[in-house]
């Protein structure tokens, strides 16, 4: 824990990204990792019937009925830790049509068998190559700690993101998102979900231009199928007025992979 909370503060010093209205990941991580060995593919889909018109810089893609995907691939290391790559990031939206977004690596550290831990805990960074679309700035990351509690039925999650586009402590990105859900015996979850951005620590956003979508989310496992689909409200001007999200997540293999065998 020492070596990940020292690359936590050597991220967190080097880095930093402007404020985007997009996104191709709506999740709350609850610092669950595929086994050693197995690979896994999560399907995010996310679409916004009525959402923010303007784009964020010029020749962006904007957010009003526009469609985005990404196809997770992720693979279990250790009890501990798990790699993923988001490839491709896709979106189709009114002024660009369809293009590619870019691609992201993903590093996931866990405390082992958080699922089954009254508290867990963990550190999700991400580090993305971005078409001149989808961000002004070519290379960006995400740090993403995660906290959480497995209350009986009831699940308590904190994500307290801080994006990055490598430009200095002052202008570190503060994005949070939380999660609350009950849990039936029917094995379905009912869960409430916000998702913020409240811009920069040196300059943060006035309450009208920070960011807070509101979501309604569902879970249910069908088979060897996770689905979870949401819809999100916006709750402020600077926030997309309507989104709806579903994920589908299985594992591809059965039986542990290692190279060479």
């Amino acid at each position: 824990m020492r070596v990940l909370t020292a690359v936590i503060v050597a991220t967190m010093m080097a880095v930093s990204r402007p404020v985007r209205a997009q996104t191709d990941e709506i999740q709350v991580y609850d610092g669950g990792l595929a086994a050693p060995g197995i690979f896994n593919l999560t399907w995010h889909n996310n679409f916004t019937p009525k959402g923010v018109d303007a784009s964020a810089f010029p020749g962006a893609v904007v957010a009003d009925k526009s469609f985005n995907g990404v196809t997770e691939w992720a693979y279990g290391v250790t009890e501990w830790f798990e790699a993923g790559l988001y490839l491709p990031l896709y979106t189709h939206d009114k002024n660009e049509g369809w293009g590619i977004d870019g691609t992201k690596l993903r590093l996931l550290f866990a405390v082992p068998k958080a699922d089954d831990r009254r508290f867990f805990y963990g550190a999700n960074f991400e580090f993305s190559y971005n078409a001149a679309r989808w961000d002004e700035t070519r290379f960006t990351s995400e740090v993403r700690p995660i906290i959480g509690w497995h209350l009986k039925l009831w699940d308590i999650i904190i994500n307290p993101i801080f994006d990055t586009s490598y430009d200095g402590l002052k202008n570190l990105n503060f994005v949070p998102a939380t999660r609350i859900a009950y849990n039936f015996d029917s094995g379905w979850a009912l869960a409430v979900e916000e998702y913020a951005d409240y811009g920069t620590f040196v300059n943060p956003a006035s309450g009208g231009e920070q960011a807070h979508q509101l979501y309604g989310v569902v879970n249910h496992t069908f088979g060897s199928l996770d689905v979870e689909a949401g819809v999100g409200v916006g709750l402020t001007d600077a926030t997309d007025r309507l989104t709806l999200k579903l994920l589908l997540a299985r594992d591809l293999n059965k039986r542990p992979w290692r190279p060479g065998k």
